[in-house]
């Protein structure tokens, strides 16, 4: 049986817990033909198909991430799509295999970056962990891709400051954590005493690398 007949929308439901639950089975069962079927049926002409595909990538992904590792560039094209379920379903599965797929996500960081740049606040907060993911791999790529995301912490909305810190922490290092304290201390007079409490949280961890 296809696995396109297994999908949220096949079976009539409105609900996303049959498309959660068949992850989890090809993900148990490293399934990679269903998986490259719904790779396949990203380009699917129901719209509702390629949606429920790509939260099934995803949700593999965050499962079993080398079951998707390979279709970088399948997940990459879908950040051109005028389908924003397709932008941050795709830039989602992005930040779910970075580490594994972080020389492709890097030679298309621009292409992220983009996305992020004009996206949704779920593609915003994807892709900046995408991208803070690649950076961590190498120093060449933090190189590059650092100084965007301390621009992008400088200037994202207070209320998404913690969060986007909290993601780019994981690229922070000794060489380059002077800058990110800095920005960090610059934006402290926008947050809430919530919000503070966990920059403080980031701050600390920081200053140990």
């Amino acid at each position: 049986m296809s696995v396109i007949n297994r999908l949220a929308t096949t079976l009539g439901r409105r609900d996303d817990v049959p498309n959660r639950e068949l992850a989890r089975e090809l993900a148990e069962t490293k399934a990679v033909e269903d998986i490259r079927e719904l790779v396949a049926n990203l380009q699917n002409r129901d719209r509702k198909i390629q949606s429920d595909c790509i939260k099934v990538l995803y949700e593999v992904g965050y499962i079993a991430p080398e079951l998707i590792a390979e279709y970088a560039e399948d997940f990459l094209a879908l950040l051109r799509s005028r389908n924003n379920r397709l932008v941050w379903g795709g830039m989602s599965a992005l930040a779910a295999i970075a580490k594994l797929s972080a020389s492709t996500l890097f030679d298309h960081w621009e292409e992220i970056r983009e996305a992020i740049e004009k996206g949704s606040v779920i593609t915003v907060d994807r892709g900046i962990k995408a991208l803070s993911i690649v950076a961590a791999q190498r120093t060449e790529y933090g190189a590059v891709i650092f100084p965007y995301l301390l621009t992008h912490l400088g200037r994202c909305r207070p209320k998404d400051v913690s969060r986007d810190a909290e993601a780019i922490l994981v690229a922070v290092n000794s060489g380059n954590k002077k800058e990110f304290v800095a920005v960090i201390n610059a934006r402290m007079g926008d947050m809430r005493p919530a919000q503070v409490k966990r920059l403080k949280k980031v701050l600390a961890v920081a200053e140990k690398r």
